[in-house]
């Protein structure tokens, strides 16, 4: 099931900007293996000092092993080489940045990444020509700069080479060097600044009166082997639209990974932590879709959005029925558990679904109450729903 406001109200930790706005995301989908790569020319650049900076909302498969980790969002070496620098989300959905060897980690966070509904704001700074070595290395998240750690190996790399900008290395988005492992998420606004060591401030800011982070457009200089990639171009999601003209080849995207959910425009998705140990099938592209794969007669997901049914502007969402017969969808309160083997599928619980002919629908302290939709849905149908004024349609 698909949910969305029309009123555009965000969650997490960005908010409607007043003035920039991000029209679109690119959709990595881990079952797709999607990913970006390039590989530049063979004579190296600034390898001490850059800046990376992009906004992320988490795929529900994004954690990966607890070995190798999933969501690459930074993987790059020399070609053929065994060190590289990758920074991505451990199976622990922590941040850790591993550089110059595959066995040395720069830094691994505390801080853990659960959110799918959010949009995060993540900036990698490299500035290991600072005389402070606790400064070589800098990571900031939704404009707070990230200074608990679990493993801190950050004064350690003051002077030392990354792999960026070796002799001919490659950099690989949203996938392992070694081809095995895959991202599963939305980026969107990837930038990568060349020579520079940038703090948030260049990319986002908090919006007025508020400690909700938006995002701003930057206006600097990219250097040499800078890019910037937001996926505005649906025949080219690897476009470089930083002019410098180094555009990311694609693999496993298409047109229809261009997606609307954006910082400034964020959609509600499938929660794969609300699920009260119901979720029995899969959520995947982008946690829009529910699969079972367990041949269970009732597979749960839900999204976890809260609105006010009586608002006048309204709210809309829709889910398309896949396999003849499976539609159903409508609102639950929230924290409310999904019991196992109800035809009803949300019994126990105040809200509304639909099944084939059937409407069921439940207020306080009643038992369910049944119309006829009139007509069976079949498989491609979608199933509407709009809530306005305290009623639902």
């Amino acid at each position: 099931m698909t949910s969305l406001s029309e009123t555009s109200i965000l969650l997490g930790s960005s908010g409607v900007s007043t003035g920039y706005t991000i029209d679109q995301s690119i959709r990595f989908n881990k079952d797709d293996s999607a990913y970006l790569t390039k590989t530049f020319g063979s004579s190296a650049s600034n390898r001490r000092t850059h800046t990376y900076s992009f906004w992320l909302k988490l795929g529900a498969n994004a954690a990966g092993s607890s070995s190798s980790g999933g969501c690459f969002f930074l993987s790059t070496n020399d070609s053929g080489a065994s060190a590289g620098d990758y920074f991505h989300l451990n199976g622990d959905l922590e941040l850790r940045y591993w550089s110059n060897e595959s066995s040395a980690s720069t830094f691994e966070t505390t801080q853990l990444f659960r959110d799918f509904s959010a949009w995060y704001h993540i900036v990698l700074v490299n500035d290991r020509n600072n005389s402070v070595g606790s400064e070589a290395v800098r990571l900031y998240v939704n404009g707070e700069r990230v200074t608990s750690f679990s493993v801190d190996n950050i004064s350690g790399r003051k002077s030392q080479d990354t792999m960026v900008n070796a002799s001919s290395f490659l950099w690989m988005i949203q996938r392992f060097t070694s081809g095995t492992v895959h991202g599963d998420a939305y980026m969107t606004d990837i930038h990568f600044v060349d020579g520079y060591a940038y703090g948030p401030e260049y990319f986002g800011e908090f919006k007025e009166n508020t400690d909700i982070w938006i995002p701003k457009e930057y206006e600097g200089s990219y250097g040499t082997n800078g890019f910037y990639i937001d996926g505005r171009d649906s025949g080219d999601l690897g476009d470089d639209e930083s002019g410098n003209g180094n555009d990311f080849s694609t693999s496993g995207l298409a047109a229809n990974d261009q997606v609307l959910d954006s910082p400034t425009n964020n959609f509600a998705v499938l929660n794969p932590t609300d699920t009260f140990g119901k979720l029995v099938g899969e959520l995947r592209n982008g946690n829009l879709e529910l699969k079972d794969n367990s041949a269970s007669a009732y597979v749960y997901g839900r999204a976890t959005f809260g609105f006010d049914v009586t608002d006048s502007n309204g709210w809309y969402w829709e889910s398309l029925d896949v396999v003849d017969g499976s539609g159903i969808g409508g609102i639950t309160e929230y924290n409310t558990a999904l019991p196992s083997g109800s035809s009803l599928a949300f019994t126990g619980a105040r809200g509304f679904n639909s099944i084939n002919t059937s409407n069921h629908f439940k207020l306080e302290n009643t038992t369910y109450q049944a119309t006829t939709l009139g007509v069976t849905s079949n498989a491609g149908d979608i199933i509407q729903f709009c809530a306005k004024n305290g009623k639902l349609f």
